[in-house]
């Protein structure tokens, strides 16, 4: 409190226990009893009011006894005339003292000394003040740096008034030049079978509003290049006010249908925090090709530190019936592999169908197809394709075909080369020591985009709209060595295809029906997939305990399971997908428990961006199916803190839709 505030309110206190001694008098002729009672009153009164005074007069008279200490007169005449604001205060943060300079600046109008000095620099404290090397501090539309000296039970602060070099530091890193890459996602899809004049529609539509939006909303111009591709120059300024819309431009595109009544979509890589233009620009294709890598219709904003900020990405990834690159890819591989004295197949972990069937297809093309020492690198421990794994082991022809990562360390060399397959992030591959062991590295994965990538892979072959890993290397296999596939390999492949799209419900497109196709003409036997998918009893209880258990939330299905049980993963993911057939349910979510960590399966039907919600926690996966893991938690935590995700991203979600 203010202390010359309660020098004024002291008297008026003395003046009402004064009342209150009378009002004791006059009810003495009355009862007794009230008379008694009031005095007691009135005393108490007195005696907490005359401490209360007593203890700011001795906090006042120490803060001036220590301001004398701070200052002699000859320092306070020289202070006064200081040209920098300067306050002496108290062991409270009370003024004592100003300066003139203070005055005219903080307080022209009113007394400044018996207030706090934090009603000047809020929402800083003192400490950091003193404890920092310049403090930034605003008040009354001035900004000051406030540096602190702490001598005895006071201290000096004094204000450098930069009012004027902020505002032009403010204006230029504003007015920074920034480069954005914007890619037109799905011209072809839109004008495939129309017309000519189809096509000029969509595209002078998208152009126009991509025109209208950059001048307009972003008072920058665009250029259209080669490929479908716009570069946009702007400013940081009116990227901020962008961001702050989540770049509305996306919608605007969205409502741009062609005669098939599919909607146009746009990318944006945005390079934020450059230097130079020329960085700038670099930076913007790196963030386009990490939009596009997530599916598209979004934008990525990479920042000079690295890291990247997404928006929109709400629909699925176009499907491209291109084949010319995938067969690009397998000539390149090919040629990598020959030059190779052994090849490393390595999944990513808590292996599942799809990334040991692919793996298993990436073995029979390296020795069968290309006639080099191959082994794909598992942990059976944590592995939930065991019965997978099982088809194998034990065959002569398989004896070499699974090693553990120990094994794989000691036999790599500086010619080995390691396929990476089902996962691009450094986090979630098998083993991260094999994989920053072995320098040569290609990379298949068919999972969006994540921050965390492998960087400087020899071949990164990703495709999001892929279905799974198992239909892009059954591709890369038929311009490889079409024949080197068996019926056991084959059946492999096709059950990590079966496990991603869900028996060919979900993300399925006219490539994995050919994928599927060439399977079964090696000779996959769907009965031993089916025996793949088949759970034990205890599984299966466990699984109907899990959705028995389960919850419904803003249309989303949550099951929790506090108990940790033998093949735990296998049970949360097909929970997850059995809620989903509970009606008016969007999504599902069941957070179990695995070893250290909290575990979340996730699925949906395409309505929620569940790869968006999960990568909250550290995650990813694909727009309708996704996990993560959380450590150092429990599945009470893990689950309020999905509860906050939802709020927020479904009802943004939901404000974009209206």
């Amino acid at each position: 409190m203010k202390d010359r505030r309660i020098w004024m309110i002291s008297p008026i206190c003395y003046v009402m226990i004064a009342v209150l001694f009378v009002m004791t008098a006059l009810s003495w002729s009355h009862n007794i009893y009230l008379f008694f009672f009031e005095l007691t009153v009135s005393v108490l009164c007195t005696v907490f009011v005359v401490l209360t005074d007593l203890q700011y007069r001795v906090r006042v008279g120490s803060a001036l006894r220590a301001a004398k200490r701070v200052l002699s007169a000859e320092e306070e005449h020289d202070f006064s005339q200081f040209s920098l604001p300067v306050a002496v205060l108290g062991n409270q943060g009370d003024i004592i003292w100003t300066n003139d300079r203070f005055s005219e600046l903080f307080s022209p109008d009113e007394e400044e000394r018996g207030t706090n000095i934090a009603s000047y620099i809020y929402p800083k404290t003192l400490r950091q003040i003193l404890s920092e090397d310049g403090t930034a501090v605003s008040y009354g539309g001035k900004e000051f740096t406030a540096y602190g000296l702490r001598s005895g039970s006071s201290c000096v602060v004094y204000f450098v008034n930069d009012t004027y070099y902020k505002r032009i530091h403010r204006e230029y890193r504003e007015k920074h030049t920034v480069v954005a890459m914007i890619s037109f996602d799905n011209r072809e899809e839109l004008s495939r079978d129309s017309a000519s004049s189809e096509d000029s529609r969509i595209t002078a539509e998208v152009e126009n509003v991509l025109r209208k939006w950059s001048t307009e909303e972003m008072g920058g111009f665009i250029r259209r290049l080669p490929s479908g591709r716009y570069m946009l120059i702007t400013d940081d300024l009116h990227i901020e006010q962008a961001k702050q819309k989540r770049f509305t431009v996306l919608d605007s595109i969205r409502a741009i249908k062609g005669e098939n009544g599919m909607s146009a979509t746009i990318s944006i890589g945005i390079g934020r925090g450059s230097d130079t233009a020329a960085l700038s620009e670099m930076h913007a294709r790196q963030a386009l090709d990490m939009a596009l890598g997530r599916g598209g219709d979004q934008v990525t904003v990479r920042r000079a530190d690295g890291t990247y900020e997404f928006f929109g990405g709400l629909s699925k990834g176009v499907e491209k019936r291109d084949k010319v690159r995938t067969r690009v890819i397998a000539a390149t591989l090919s040629d990598h592999i020959r030059t190779s004295d052994r090849v490393f197949i390595m999944g990513h972990v808590n292996s599942d169908l799809d990334s040991v069937g692919s793996a298993i297809g990436v073995w029979a093309a390296v020795t069968k197809g290309l006639q080099r020492r191959a082994s794909v690198v598992i942990d059976r421990s944590r592995s939930m394709a065991s019965g997978l794994i099982g088809m194998f082991e034990n065959q002569p022809e398989y004896e070499n075909l699974f090693v553990t990562p120990q094994e794989a360390l000691e036999m790599c060399t500086a010619r080995s080369l390691l396929i990476v397959v089902d996962t691009h992030s450094t986090n979630f591959v098998e083993s991260q020591d094999v994989l920053n062991a072995i320098s040569r590295v290609v990379v298949i994965d068919h999972h969006r985009m994540m921050v965390t990538h492998i960087k400087d892979a020899l071949i990164f072959y990703h495709e999001p709209y892929a279905s799974s890993a198992s239909e892009m290397v059954s591709e890369l296999v038929q311009y490889m060595n079409s024949s080197a596939v068996n019926p056991r390999e084959a059946t492999a492949m096709l059950a990590g295809i079966m496990l991603d799209t869900k028996n060919f419900v979900l993300k399925t497109g006219v490539r994995t029906f050919e994928a599927s196709a060439y399977l079964k003409r090696r000779g996959a036997d769907t009965v031993e997939v089916k025996k793949l998918f088949a759970n034990s009893l205890d599984t299966y209880k466990e699984r109907s305990q899990l959705v028995a258990g389960a919850e419904v939330y803003k249309n989303c299905a949550i099951a929790c399971s506090n108990w940790e049980f033998p093949n735990v993963r296998i049970a949360a993911a097909q929970a997850a997908d059995e809620l989903l057939s509970i009606q008016n349910v969007r999504a599902s979510f069941v957070i179990f428990r695995a070893g250290n960590e909290i575990g979340i399966s996730a699925r949906s039907l395409g309505d929620v961006n569940v790869q968006i919600l999960l990568e909250e926690f550290g995650g990813g996966g694909h727009l309708n199916m996704a996990g993560a893991q959380v450590k150092n938690s429990s599945t009470g935590e893990v689950r309020k803190a999905l509860l906050r995700v939802l709020d927020q991203k479904l009802a943004l979600a939901t404000k974009k839709e209206n």
